[in-house]
């Protein structure tokens, strides 16, 4: 099954660094063509595709706030893509989260 993973570095002044990957098998990983995130709309270029197979089709950016980011997985094999969806999530230090 593919999901969603995030991790993010905290740059302070309200500023993270985050990325999103897909987390699947190798032989799932293997059959995805590319990989289209769909961020913010205050984001420059708001619609990323990754075709990197080798980072699990990471994408790292860096922002300031929350939100949902649409995901869709482009097979191979021309088949039904894989839609998800993934909510950012950024803490500071002390543990708290951000909020929209």
């Amino acid at each position: 099954a593919y999901k969603t993973e995030q991790d993010f570095k905290y740059k302070g002044k309200d500023w993270w660094e985050w990325a999103i990957w897909i987390e699947a098998s190798e032989e799932e990983l293997d059959e995805i063509k590319y990989v289209e995130y769909t961020l913010h709309p205050t984001f420059y270029k708001p619609v990323r595709d990754i075709y990197e197979r080798s980072t699990k089709f990471r994408l790292d950016t860096s922002g300031w706030g929350v939100f949902t980011i649409y995901v869709t997985v482009f097979l191979k094999n021309g088949e039904k893509n894989i839609k998800l969806e993934h909510e950012l999530v950024l803490r500071y230090p002390d543990g708290k989260r951000t909020f929209k």
